[in-house]
């Protein structure tokens, strides 16, 4: 039987949060409006996987919303793929982000949202008040054109 006077001792992982960019500020692109953020994100998408399988992306930026990084959430198949909130969030929190702009492709071209498409936004909307992290669109992209969740007044 052990002793009551014995300490514990218990290992534990230490958690760490940093940003480091390697983009000075003054070279961040700044998003004002839905096309900016579409002409972000079609530059940094993978041009073999858009019209191949759903990707699932996150703009992270900051309070001028200028952009602090991209984050890939998921790579699923042809027809969908998951967006983990709690891992845009982390993302999101670790970049110091004050807003974020979701997006995700639609390999088939069609630029209609799903039910699970406006479902999910709904979803990170509340989450993004609780955590003080604006959500200012929900882009879904394709290499002919896009579909803004704030300009069709979702947001």
């Amino acid at each position: 039987m052990e002793s009551t006077n014995q300490k514990h001792r218990y290992e534990v992982a230490e958690i760490q949060l940093s940003y480091k960019s390697n983009v000075r500020p003054s070279l961040r692109p700044k998003i004002s409006g839905s096309k900016d953020a579409y002409n972000v994100l079609l530059e940094n998408w993978n041009d073999s996987k858009i019209e191949f399988v759903e990707q699932f992306k996150v703009l992270l930026l900051n309070r001028a919303n200028k952009v602090l990084g991209i984050f890939e959430v998921s790579n699923g198949s042809a027809t969908g793929t998951v967006a983990d909130p709690k891992l845009i969030f982390a993302a999101a929190i670790k970049g110091n982000a004050c807003g974020i702009i979701l997006a995700h492709n639609h390999p088939s071209g069609n630029l209609q949202p799903s039910q699970a498409d406006i479902d999910l936004t709904k979803k990170m909307r509340e989450g993004g008040k609780l955590l003080e992290i604006q959500v200012l669109d929900h882009v879904i992209v394709t290499t002919e054109g896009y579909y803004s969740f704030a300009d069709e007044g979702f947001m």
